[in-house]
């Protein structure tokens, strides 16, 4: 659909449209370059305090996944005004502003519509020096590709609005997405990285294929490796699953080979359309286990879960035990 919108060259645009990246990037000048995201969602969660935490860790995290240091942020609000009471979207704005503190910038404005459901993100600005940008380009052969935060979390919110999710699995997937991904972020500039993105919508196997794809390589993913968070195999197994997890694998299903032992809900929480996830992480094998000490040592989870193979400008995905 982009390939329709007219487009004005410049060649101070660092990062574009062209691969699907998680922020604009565009040079001011040798030493300084903006990077700009946009992100929204509609309520995961019910409490109005919880899911703008979520949304505001969700959209600074793009920030993070460039290796680019957050400035400030703008509200993007949409809400029924006649429907629910404005103390609500007060509850909502508040928890945004205060997790946009915890990562140290201000809330400095924004825009609001009446909108028949609710919405809420920010746009994010921030800095990145032009010769250190982490992008979702650059996985080479022999790179080892790690995820900071547990997947699950589109399963598990699909559970929490059919009232059938436990309250272990509902405190595990909210501490994730709350969780900002600053730590990761700096651990990942600390070492020096190939490529990184976060994990969202397209769930965790999406967005290493758009970082396959994008550096022109196969990677194998092991799945035994990947951490879940609680019930969330015997969630999928329920049928308790998003239609955006069961898009994400379709969309996929020509580029991926799935093991034989690769069983239904397993292949369904790889391909969960997450909010608010961690960074996926691909750095050089020599530098692996000093990525591993930096995350750990800021407390942050590293779990090596993929290794990119040789090349392949398909982008292909072998997902093994």
């Amino acid at each position: 659909m982009l390939r329709h919108i007219p487009t004005l060259p410049d060649p101070r645009v660092l990062v574009g449209t062209d691969t699907s990246d998680d922020a604009a990037v565009y040079r001011l000048d040798d030493e300084r370059a903006i990077v700009a995201t946009v992100d929204y969602i509609t309520p995961i969660v019910d409490d109005p305090a919880a899911f703008g935490a979520v949304a505001a860790a969700n959209s600074i995290s793009d920030i993070y996944a460039m290796a680019g240091q957050p400035l400030f942020a703008l509200n993007v609000v949409g809400f029924p005004r006649d429907k629910l009471p404005l103390e609500m979207l007060g509850q909502i704005l508040a928890a945004g502003a205060a997790k946009a503190a915890e990562a140290g910038i201000p809330v400095i404005g924004g825009h609001s519509i009446d909108d028949p459901e609710p919405k809420y993100g920010m746009v994010v600005v921030g800095l990145v020096h032009p010769e250190r940008i982490v992008a979702n380009v650059g996985a080479r052969p022999g790179d080892r590709i790690f995820l900071t935060k547990p997947i699950g979390t589109g399963i598990i919110t699909t559970a929490i609005k059919r009232g059938c999710a436990r309250p272990a699995a509902i405190d595990a997937a909210l501490a994730s997405m709350t969780e900002l991904n600053r730590t990761a972020g700096d651990a990942m500039r600390e070492v020096g990285v190939h490529a990184a993105t976060d994990v969202t919508g397209f769930g965790l196997l999406g967005h290493l294929g758009e970082v396959a794809k994008a550096s022109g390589v196969g990677v194998r993913l092991y799945a035994g490796r990947v951490p879940l968070l609680p019930e969330v195999l015997d969630l999928a197994a329920e049928g308790v699953v998003p239609g955006g997890t069961l898009r994400n694998r379709a969309s996929l299903a020509e580029r991926l080979r799935w093991h034989p032992e690769i069983d239904e809900p397993l292949q369904l929480a790889l391909c969960d359309a997450q909010t608010s996830g961690g960074l996926l992480i691909a750095v050089g094998a020599e530098r692996a286990s000093a990525l591993a000490a930096a995350l750990a040592a800021r407390g942050a989870l590293a779990a090596e879960v993929a290794e990119v193979l040789g090349p392949d400008p398909a982008g292909r995905i072998e997902v093994v035990p």
